[in-house]
């Protein structure tokens, strides 16, 4: 199994002066200081380039289909440095934790919201730090990377929202699950205004998540292409099912989205948005979400999937504490471990087997301390 060299007490000791000397540097000497720290040379791999890519190949036999890991890093919600530098430390570290993987993932996936207001530097300094991933990168977007210019920056740095590929007999699928009806014409809404509202959640202004119909005929064109036994992956930042809607925990045709992917035999369904190990299985997809780099939310005080094992309570004068990155391991049936690897905590798996088994195998450990 791969592993992390780098663990909480070789950040402390061997980045401390990195950390105090951020704020004082320029954006240049900033981006040129975290590239050096994330071990950028002219001989790190070749950066995935954003083109969206759909690929028609047939998948190979789940016989024939070898195991392979992909690592995963979501939910920074940048703001300048000089805003506030917190959360682009997190990014740092995450990025640093993946690039001492060994082995090296396959690729790395990030899950939205790079921004958190979806300004322009706050994407181009996202940008220019995920560059240093030594392994090829895919990414989706978040609300809060659209809602400033309804993805305008977004798109000019990292391609079209909706897009597949393919990868060793598995079939990956990236939505924008974060599409909302209009509610800011009508209240004389500037861009701003429009950002801060969508990212409140539950300011009771907003309309609900949706895939949308322009991209749930999209998702049929492509999967038409596949047969019933293909695996397929899909990736979406809302939860592709209706968790906590006041906090737009939420996908509002989730359901219609579930029908397309339902003659699939196995289906793994992996989300940002939601900052916590969460855990759902309905019929044949399988869903995971993933952790933030920025701060860990709550769990919703109703509506929890049963097969959620929910982390331990954060430590609230830990700012890093229930924060994390981690790795997918991707089996020759489709199915997944999915690796959380907390910060300042062991790291809990989630096997194939636990969801496979309705929750009877292959138990993750219970929290130590009583989740929110």
């Amino acid at each position: 199994m791969a592993t992390h060299k780098s663990v909480e007490t070789k950040y402390m000791e061997q980045r401390d002066e990195f950390f105090r000397g951020l704020r004082n540097l320029d954006r240049r000497s900033f981006l040129k200081v975290s590239a050096a720290t994330l071990g950028a040379s002219a001989g790190l791999a070749t950066p995935h380039s954003f083109t969206p890519v759909a690929v028609a190949q047939g998948a190979e036999k789940a016989a024939d289909a070898p195991p392979f890991r992909f690592a995963y890093i979501s939910d920074s919600h940048l703001y300048e440095k000089e805003v506030h530098d917190r959360f682009v430390r997190g990014l740092l570290r995450a990025v640093d934790d993946v690039n001492h993987l060994d082995p090296q993932p396959d690729f790395v996936f990030y899950g939205g919201d790079l921004a958190q207001l979806g300004q322009v530097k706050e994407l181009e300094l996202g940008a220019q730090i995920l560059k240093n991933l030594k392994a090829p990168l895919r990414i989706m977007v978040g609300e809060h990377d659209w809602y400033l210019d309804m993805g305008q920056k977004w798109q000019e740095l990292f391609g079209e929202p909706t897009y597949s590929f393919d990868h060793k007999g598995v079939h990956f699928v990236v939505l924008n699950s974060v599409v909302e009806a209009d509610f800011w014409t009508a209240r004389g809404m500037s861009p701003m205004e429009r950002m801060m509202t969508v990212a409140g959640l539950d300011n009771g202004l907003q309309s609900p998540f949706t895939v949308g119909e322009a991209q749930r005929k999209w998702l049929q064109e492509d999967l038409a292409k596949y047969p019933d036994d293909t695996r397929l992956i899909v990736f979406s930042h809302s939860p592709l099912y209706k968790l906590y809607k006041p906090w737009n925990f939420w996908t509002d045709d989730a359901e219609e989205v579930q029908a397309i992917l339902q003659r699939f035999k196995n289906v793994v369904v992996i989300h940002g948005h939601t900052h916590q190990l969460l855990t759902n299985r309905i019929g044949n997809i399988h869903f995971h979400g993933v952790l933030s780099t920025a701060w860990p939310w709550p769990y919703a005080p109703e509506g929890m999937p049963e097969l959620t094992i929910e982390m331990s309570r954060p430590d609230p004068f830990n700012p890093n504490d229930g924060c994390g990155d981690g790795e997918v391991l991707v089996h020759p049936d489709g199915l997944v471990d999915k690796v959380y690897s907390l910060w300042n905590r062991n790291p809990i798996t989630v096997s194939r087997t636990f969801l496979a088994s309705w929750g009877k195998e292959d138990v993750p450990p219970k929290p130590n301390r009583p989740s929110y």
